[in-house]
């Protein structure tokens, strides 16, 4: 993914999945609680309010990635597709590979899980650790990448969700 985006302007926003029941055995199927069900709908409004309205949106297919995913994409009217390389323990390679291969949209909007965004925000934004980077639950990121593509982004904000 070195190519530049002749297309125009590309902004990949990155959504963590809002908050989780406890992990009892089967992390795959762990669901929103009440409070991840009302932090996904704030961010979803939060998005609608601010005028950001992805051409696609992408969700892991962890159930809590993707019910915050469905209500987001149900507050935007946006297309909604799962995508396996977005469940846990997805590596910056990969997460590049998604994004170009949906190169031709504007904008698209990631649905997952964490560290896994904070690697490839910080692959995306040419930073050697991804420590210096806190994606919190249901917080928003979005990088500019249409410039210069992987390691040249640029970050246009991240906005935890007690904010939006």
């Amino acid at each position: 993914m070195e190519r530049r985006y002749s297309g125009g302007r590309m902004i990949v926003y990155f959504l963590r999945h809002a908050e989780a029941e406890p992990d009892h055995g089967a992390d795959f199927d762990r669901r929103l609680t009440t409070k991840g069900l009302e932090q996904a709908a704030k961010a979803g409004k939060f998005l609608l309010r601010s005028g950001i309205t992805p051409d696609l949106i992408i969700t892991s297919p962890v159930v809590r990635a993707r019910q915050t995913a469905e209500i987001v994409a149900n507050a935007l009217g946006a297309d909604l597709v799962e995508d396996a390389g977005l469940a846990c323990g997805m590596v910056p390679e990969s997460c590049c590979r998604l994004i170009e291969s949906h190169s031709a949209h504007d904008a698209i909007l990631l649905v997952g899980h964490e560290p896994d965004f904070s690697e490839a925000i910080a692959r995306l934004l040419g930073l050697a650790d991804a420590e210096a980077i806190n994606i919190r639950k249901s917080s928003i990121t979005a990088v500019d990448i249409s410039e210069g593509g992987v390691a040249s982004g640029q970050l246009q904000f991240l906005v935890p969700a007690r904010l939006m």
